[in-house]
């Protein structure tokens, strides 16, 4: 049995280095030929392409969906989540959580793979217990980071935490690129002695270390990874499909993909890819090797977002200065993994405290609500006077932050029912409020004023 392969060229791979925007129909143009290629799955919605899709692309991200399974009839299908989070920036009521699993499993998802940004367990059991509910795979993520609390036993245990919650895998989700071969191997070796689970890695090739992590994790037994195909792999995005392929062949963990199928859906997408570098969409700087990543752990992601942030206030000479940081922040914050959403807090917050010149003078309201508590426990304490300096003596919430939120689904059914002509429709707008109300208007033709 050689080792599984998820391809994540259309979510992650086009998420990390070009902003998410492939569009549904340059998706159609090579996801029937994935479809036959062998893969355990094709990682395809989820993470940032919901919010891309109404907000940058025109689209409905619950279409694109549904013509990705139209398209791939035989692949699994899998998509990112984050956990009360869902894929939105905020935690949401159970009711919307449960709904959203629905409907994802309704409209072609097989996989949904869970997570929370602070490892907060009690931030996954709504999606989880959502996932049995309706028959998906439920894969629980655990968002890897190095810190004085982030060992390899602090894995573990939360490995064994998640399986008797009910996880049917897990995920290593190493979204900065930060896990070291030998790392790894430990890491795997003691998760599959003290775990049931089947396992699969997830990294980037930010730092210029990711292949040899991922060689080091096959050999210490894990069953499932994360490439993308070649013409979105490498940079910041997942190692190369093709490259792992002709790596294992005829070893004992040949993954047997159809090297023809690839082969073909790569020149269709290195077209694809060569409009976004036209464009300047994807920056030849996502491309390269960054060492200091390992230093900083900034995701792949994020430092496209920062790149951003500093283009937009014309600040990219202050780029070294922010990744300097951003380190410096996350300690103040008591360690939060540099994962959607803490890794977009945390940059705004580094990127303010440079270009401002004085620490913490100005926070976003988010942050503010992660002092709070309401994106749940931090994992290591939170330096007192960073603390007082944001939020005063407000006293932080110490249960689960959806335990505070009351059911909403019907009340946004009955709110928006001149606007929305399905439940796929509330959720949009249960996630993206103004924004896909304005695309929801768009599509079926109201006036703006509705």
């Amino acid at each position: 049995m050689g080792v599984k392969i998820v391809d994540t060229a259309l979510r992650d791979g086009s998420q990390s280095l070009i902003a998410t925007r492939l569009t549904t129909d340059e998706i159609l143009k090579v996801a029937p030929l994935l479809d036959q290629a062998g893969y355990y799955a094709l990682e395809v919605w989820g993470g940032a392409t919901f919010d891309t899709c109404l907000r940058f692309l025109n689209e409905d991200p619950w279409e694109r969906l549904r013509a990705i399974r139209k398209a791939c009839p035989h692949v699994k299908l899998q998509m990112l989540f984050r956990g009360q989070n869902i894929l939105g920036y905020h935690h949401y009521p159970d009711d919307i959580v449960e709904k959203f699993v629905e409907l994802s499993a309704k409209n072609g998802i097989d996989i949904i793979r869970v997570f929370d940004a602070l490892n907060d367990v009690r931030n996954l059991k709504s999606a989880v217990d959502a996932c049995k509910k309706y028959h998906v795979h439920c894969q629980i993520a655990l968002s890897y980071t190095t810190s004085p609390v982030h060992t390899v036993d602090y894995y573990v245990e939360l490995a064994k935490k998640v399986e008797t919650m009910g996880a049917d895998s897990l995920c290593i989700k190493d979204m900065a690129g930060v896990l070291l071969p030998a790392t790894a191997y430990e890491l795997i070796t003691r998760l599959k002695k003290d775990t049931n689970l089947p396992i699969e890695l997830h990294s980037h090739c930010t730092g210029g270390i990711c292949q040899m992590t991922y060689l080091k994790a096959i050999e210490a037994g894990v069953d499932i990874i994360d490439t993308a195909l070649s013409p979105l792999s490498g940079g910041t995005s997942q190692p190369c499909t093709e490259s792992f392929n002709y790596a294992l062949q005829g070893t004992e963990y040949d993954p047997h993909l159809d090297a023809d199928k690839l082969n073909q859906a790569a020149s269709i997408l290195d077209k694809i890819k060569q409009k976004y570098l036209k464009s300047g969409i994807l920056k030849v700087k996502a491309l390269g090797v960054n060492p200091n990543i390992l230093k900083y752990q900034v995701p792949g992601g994020m430092l496209s977002n920062l790149m951003n942030q500093l283009d937009k206030q014309g600040a990219m000479d202050k780029f070294d200065d922010v990744l300097k940081e951003v380190p410096k922040v996350r300690k103040d914050l008591g360690y939060p993994p540099l994962v959607t959403p803490l890794s977009q807090m945390v940059g705004t917050q580094a990127v303010m405290n440079v270009i401002t010149g004085e620490r913490y003078k100005m926070s976003p309201k988010e942050i503010k609500d992660y002092l709070l508590g309401k994106y749940g426990a931090a994992p290591a304490p939170i330096d007192p006077e960073v603390r007082k300096k944001i939020i005063g003596d407000e006293q932080p919430i110490t249960c689960r932050p959806a335990d505070l939120l009351k059911p909403e689904f019907e009340e946004l059914k009955k709110k928006y029912k001149d606007i929305a002509q399905s439940d796929e429709d509330v959720l949009s707008i249960a996630l993206f409020d103004q924004v896909a109300i304005n695309f929801l208007k768009k599509k079926y033709g109201y006036s703006i004023e509705l």
